[in-house]
């Protein structure tokens, strides 16, 4: 008799023992797709004037989703958590404003950066180092940076949705009495309001309402004071996909900057993806309930590995380096505590390789409004955290407070990394001190005296 296919999920998964089902899995996936597809745009967007111009848009798009289908479903499949990967953000900017602008690096060998620090961080995961590491930071940082980036994405929802836009160095107060703003507002409280009822899918809800109020204001008032390409049924849903960009790197780059600013150049890059991709799966994992005692998630070096080898395959495909994404907590917020919420997320990604216009109908309005709201139910961890030893909750209050004050999740984790052994060195506490986080700390060290970013 043939196992019914529920069965074979539920087995596959697990989804029994993690106290979740087929149906809440699937919501979870979607929830996490809408909440990033926004990456489907803004990475040709930030990379198309160092990829070639507007014409490589296309391109970008479909690269930018063929990794993020392909990861997000290795992830799902070998780790079994609820972790979705696209193109990073941050990384990309580099890319395109460090390596090709300030540095004048074709874009082919500013992929081929990303494709060695992708493969030096796979080395450093299958000799174990990566996942000792891991292990070797002390629980109230974990928690500081599951904190810290609940304040990150909450900063960018504000900022997304125009509530929020920088002047003179500072933030300050949209223009709140726009349109979209007052969207953004409404779908904010209304999200909020389903979140205090426990209403099980709020999150894709609140971004589906917000999405129709969007494209009924944009056709009723001529605008809405939306910016043109946002709120609109596209003319077309099917567009071929463009492979044009992918296997265009090389190592050049090598004999172009030098061995040393070449080395500088990949282990600035591998910094920043090594330790935000920690951060992002202990974050999620508070969320999704699935780290232990000791803040640490399961199959590390499986998480770890997929996410070093998706390096590899954005700098391959000529999408930037591609890395665990935190707004995967707006999934696990939403129910998701398996792999099948992330290969549910990989195929809606997949999708959009043949249906990508689909994808920019959501207004960043909808999707700023939920990650305010995950940034706060990531806030959460502010009470576990052991105020009463100064050695401990200074680095945790540095960690979460750099990190949105910065614009960088590696900034915040160094700050907390570095003033952590700093100051249990400085009271005598070397035995608390991991030979591992010693040697992280000078390593951050060594990436803020060369320039962070």
């Amino acid at each position: 008799m043939a196992i019914p296919a529920i069965s074979r999920l539920d087995a596959f998964f697990d989804l029994e023992a993690r106290g979740t089902t087929v149906r809440r899995e699937i919501l979870a996936g979607a929830t996490t797709f809408v909440t990033m597809a926004y990456i489907l745009f803004a990475n040709p967007g930030i990379l198309a004037g160092a990829a070639g111009g507007e014409g490589s848009k296309a391109a970008l798009l479909t690269s930018t989703a063929l990794v993020a289908a392909i990861a997000t479903v290795a992830m799902g499949l070998l780790a079994n958590l609820p972790l979705a990967i696209a193109s990073g953000m941050g990384l990309n900017a580099v890319v395109a404003f460090q390596l090709v602008g300030a540095q004048k690096l074709l874009y082919a060998q500013a992929m081929g950066v990303i494709v060695a620090e992708g493969l030096v961080i796979t080395l450093l995961v299958a000799t174990g180092l990566r996942q000792a590491v891991a292990r070797a930071v002390p629980m109230a940082l974990k928690r500081a940076i599951g904190i810290g980036i609940g304040l990150f994405l909450a900063i960018i929802g504000f900022s997304n949705a125009g509530f929020v836009r920088a002047g003179g160095g500072l933030l300050t107060l949209g223009a709140v009495r726009t349109f979209p703003v007052i969207l953004f507002a409404a779908t904010l409280l209304f999200t909020a309001w389903l979140v205090a009822r426990s209403v099980r899918g709020a999150l894709l809800i609140g971004i589906a309402a917000s999405t129709v109020a969007a494209l009924v204001a944009k056709a009723a008032l001529g605008g809405a004071g939306f910016a043109p390409e946002v709120g609109n049924l596209p003319a077309s849903v099917f567009s071929a996909p463009d492979f044009s960009l992918v296997g265009s790197f090389d190592f050049s780059f090598f004999a172009t900057l030098g061995p040393l600013a070449a080395s500088l150049a990949v282990f600035s890059i591998m910094l920043s993806d090594f330790f935000d991709t920690v951060g992002t799966v202990v974050a999620v994992g508070q969320e999704a309930k699935y780290l232990d005692a000791q803040g640490n998630f399961p199959r590390p070096g499986a998480v770890l590995l997929v996410d070093s080898l998706a390096a590899v395959a954005g700098g391959a495909a000529g999408a930037s380096s591609a890395t665990t994404y935190i707004e995967s907590a707006s999934g696990a917020a939403a129910g998701g505590r398996t792999g099948l919420a992330s290969v549910v997320t990989g195929l809606l990604f997949a999708l959009c390789l043949f249906v990508s216009p689909l994808a920019g109908v959501v207004p960043p309005q909808a999707t700023g409004a939920v990650l305010v709201l995950v940034g706060f139910l990531m806030m959460r961890e502010v009470g576990s955290l052991p105020w009463e030893d100064s050695t401990e909750a200074i680095p945790a209050f540095l960690t979460f407070t750099v990190m949105p004050f910065t614009y960088s999740i590696t900034n915040g984790i160094g700050a907390g990394f570095v003033s952590y052994v700093v100051l249990k060195l400085l009271r005598g506490r070397r035995r608390e001190v991991h030979p591992l986080m010693l040697g992280a700390a000078v390593a951050f060290v060594v990436y803020f005296a060369v320039g962070a970013h």
